[in-house]
């Protein structure tokens, strides 16, 4: 159902309000380069920071700009699982294809605890489902048996794997049937993910590279497995300075710099990149082509 290079698209702001024009614009430009899904109010959607209306607002933006061009899936997950099924039943009403459910953070829940938070979104709201490891910022791993668990309800879908480890990733493929799609969370394991299984990224550099990204994933399905490779390492300095900083501050600087979104403005405690390091992504994006004269 769901595979391919899905962009983790940001939210764009414009003097503290979420830049509802440049939303668009930006969705727009996505499908116009083969972006083969839209998710917002993901990590680099600052859905942190986002107030309950902004949250809703944007994921109806979205499938109102998208118009079924794409599948939408909004990003529902919290730490507190009455919350998630609010958030999750708001997507389905508002006409999301799925939805991205992170793995509740801060409380460190055990894998049980995982497991029966997951399962109550999935029996009471009917909307497919990728769940969303990414132990780097929840304090807590989803282990591969729990995900084994989690696949065999019937509206939990697939998984985006933010790990880091492609140990982990492997060990998810082997325990899941073959429709449980698992996609990577790390641009830059995009390709080796896809080598042993996997079914695509919801991506960061898609931000600023959606047609390379893209394109990586369908060479890559169309066994042109040589040219996928030469794609992905082309993409692969881009997938390292977009994190030089916590995200999405380096790609939301990067749209500005392509003048795709007026402002880099991020949500405190996000602040604006350090001299060096704006400096490292302008040089990186020079050199790929993306910025113009």
């Amino acid at each position: 159902m769901f595979r391919g290079a899905m962009v983790a698209i940001v939210t764009p702001f414009k003097n503290g309000e979420v830049d509802e024009k440049a939303l668009r614009e930006l969705i727009e430009f996505q499908i116009a380069n083969g972006t083969h899904g839209i998710v917002p109010c993901g990590t680099t959607g600052e859905s942190a920071t986002l107030s309950f209306e902004e949250h809703e607002r944007v994921v109806e933006i979205a499938v109102e700009q998208v118009n079924g061009r794409v599948p939408v899936i909004a990003g529902t997950g919290s730490n507190n699982t009455r919350e998630a099924i609010l958030l999750t039943r708001h997507a389905k009403r508002a006409g999301a294809n799925g939805v991205l459910m992170i793995s509740p953070y801060y409380n460190k829940p055990t894998q049980e605890g995982l497991y029966q938070h997951f399962k109550a979104v999935a029996l009471e709201v009917d909307i497919p489902i990728i769940l969303y490891n990414i132990p780097g910022r929840t304090a807590v791993n989803m282990e591969p048996d729990t995900v084994a668990r989690l696949s065999k309800i019937d509206n939990i879908v697939g998984i985006k794997e933010a790990s880091g480890s492609m140990k982990q990733i492997t060990d998810i493929i082997a325990r899941c049937d073959d429709d449980f799609a698992v996609v990577s969370g790390e641009d830059y394991l995009t390709f080796p993910l896809l080598c042993v299984g996997g079914k695509g990224v919801i991506s960061v550099v898609s931000n600023i590279a959606p047609r390379d990204m893209a394109d990586l994933c369908n060479l890559f399905f169309q066994g042109k497995y040589e040219e996928s490779l030469k794609l992905y390492y082309r993409l692969l300095p881009l997938c390292h300075v977009l994190f030089c900083e916590t995200n999405p501050a380096p790609v939301k600087l990067a749209l500005a710099y392509m003048k795709k979104i007026e402002s880099e403005e991020v949500r405190l405690p996000l602040a604006p990149m350090a001299p060096a390091n704006r400096l490292r992504l302008k040089s990186e994006m020079e050199a790929y082509g993306l910025l113009q004269d």
